[in-house]
């Protein structure tokens, strides 16, 4: 599974962005699909995840915020970031796992090469 992120860039505070992973390389309608972001001096951390039914779960930093969505027949993964601060600034990863989904990142099997958000 190859999995590629679009969608970041350099935005001010309260303004939105849209990030999408495009999965190829198999099906990903029966993955956990999920958001990571790793800020200029953080671990990496993770946002949201979803999983095959559409059922989600947020971190409580990004909750009312952020949304995340999935579309199986485009084989795509979004996220929807709105009212953006600056500690919301770092590099988002996409990333997938063929079981239920997981806050911890060890647990991801495929991973993208990340896209930057930067939030002034």
């Amino acid at each position: 599974v190859q999995l590629v992120e679009s969608g970041g860039g350099s935005v001010q505070a309260g303004g939105s962005l849209r990030l999408s992973c495009s999965a190829s390389g198999t099906t990903n309608s029966g993955y956990c699909m999920a958001w990571f972001r790793q800020g200029p001096e953080n671990a990496r951390e993770g946002v949201a995840q979803i999983e095959a039914d559409g059922s989600a779960v947020y971190a409580d930093s990004v909750k009312g915020r952020f949304t995340i969505s999935r579309d199986n027949a485009k084989n795509t993964l979004y996220l929807q970031a709105s009212n953006l601060k600056p500690e919301d600034t770092g590099m988002y990863y996409c990333a997938a796992r063929t079981f239920g989904c997981s806050t911890s990142e060890s647990l991801y099997t495929y991973w993208g090469q990340g896209t930057q958000v930067t939030v002034s």
